[in-house]
């Protein structure tokens, strides 16, 4: 594993992103306690040592079981990041108590404001909630070391955030090969990088879509490098990039956290030749890419069904790709997008920007030809 310096820290290039943690079987947000403990033993072996949560991943689960599986380590040998959500609570003097408690703790090394985009920036900038001025006055009395916020918004609101205020210390964007193009995250990354903020990356390798990509992308990498998995291709590309700081990955098992410690093992940014074959390979992905869903859960809340979307979309993105969705069993049992109101309620809670009403449609179409 190796280290950048991040002020008077030394930060692991690779941080484990704690919204992925194994889940319970049929419990999608209890976390399966033993599970998670051996990804962080492992994690921590391997010299990771930036965790990062949020108050509402897996319901509030992840921040319980973070604090549960690193009771056992000395506070100062790991960093520890957890978020403020506006959408979740207005109260962040009693979220941020609660965080204090569940993560076992009575510091955070970071803290965030958690989702800023075009719905929410207002919130955060509104005097009259003062979100920002309670964060610094937990700051001076050291309860956070380094405040910054994490952002799906666009590169114009995020410039109009940095202009209320310009004194964060790192910024969670994001970021990787497809979004770079697809989602303007080149843009968000230069213009961060303008302002002098250190850039942390989410959804690196796409909630997992990289990892696999399709078969003639697939084809593409193995050939230029036939002893490195995918998913390394998308982390080496984000090695190029200076200003990224460290890069979360939401490693969901044993597997997938030895590969991207392997990965992380040296700095190893793509070469010229390198970089023309992920081209080539991400503009072949693009043209059989389904939906960009990434998984991350926000949009179910607000569903007055309770539709399971991202699995829904899952489905779709597998019916676009491969023609077949048996593989993913749990469609079987799972609420139909026939069954979607096409209300919206879920449109503002998407990072990804999916017109999901419109996805629902075309899926329940589909089905519907099937049948």
């Amino acid at each position: 594993m190796y280290f950048k310096p991040f002020k008077d820290l030394s930060i692991s290039a690779l941080g484990m992103g704690c919204l992925r943690f194994p889940t319970e079987k049929g419990v999608p947000d209890r976390i399966d306690r033993a599970e998670a403990q051996k990804l962080v033993d492992l994690a921590m072996e391997a010299g990771i040592n930036l965790f990062d949560t949020a108050y509402t991943y897996q319901d509030g689960d992840s921040e319980r079981a973070l604090g549960e599986t690193l009771a056992g380590y000395p506070r100062n040998s790991y960093y520890l990041a957890t978020k403020f959500y506006a959408a979740a609570s207005s109260d962040i003097e009693g979220v941020f108590e609660e965080q204090l408690r569940r993560c076992r703790t009575d510091y955070f090394d970071f803290y965030l404001l958690h989702g800023m985009d075009e719905t929410y920036i207002s919130d955060y900038m509104d005097p009259a909630k003062d979100y920002l001025g309670f964060l610094q006055r937990q700051k001076e009395a050291g309860c956070i070391r380094y405040l910054g916020f994490s952002s799906h918004a666009a590169p114009e609101t995020l410039a109009r955030f940095l202009e209320w205020f310009d004194g964060f210390d790192m910024a969670l964007i994001q970021l990787n090969y497809l979004d770079y193009v697809m989602l303007e995250a080149k843009e968000q990354y230069e213009l961060l990088t303008e302002h002098g903020i250190p850039v942390w990356v989410m959804e690196p390798v796409k909630g997992g879509r990289l990892a696999t990509l399709n078969e003639e992308a697939a084809a593409i990498l193995r050939e230029a490098a036939p002893e490195r998995s995918l998913s390394s291709w998308a982390f080496r590309f984000l090695m190029g990039l200076p200003n990224v700081q460290t890069v979360l990955s939401g490693m969901s098992s044993v597997e997938q956290l030895l590969d991207n410690i392997k990965t992380f093992a040296k700095p190893e940014p793509l070469n010229e030749k390198e970089k023309k074959a992920l081209e080539r390979a991400r503009d072949i992905f693009m043209e059989d890419l389904g939906v960009p869903c990434s998984g991350c859960r926000y949009c179910c809340a607000s569903c007055p069904k309770e539709l399971d979307i991202p699995l829904l979309i899952k489905g779709y993105n597998e019916q676009r790709i491969s023609g077949e969705t048996w593989r993913i069993a749990e469609l079987a049992s799972a609420k139909g997008a026939d069954q979607c109101l096409g209300c919206g309620a879920c449109l503002t809670h998407c990072p990804q920007k999916i017109n999901i009403p419109e996805v629902m449609e075309t899926m329940a179409f589909l089905k519907g030809e099937e049948d």
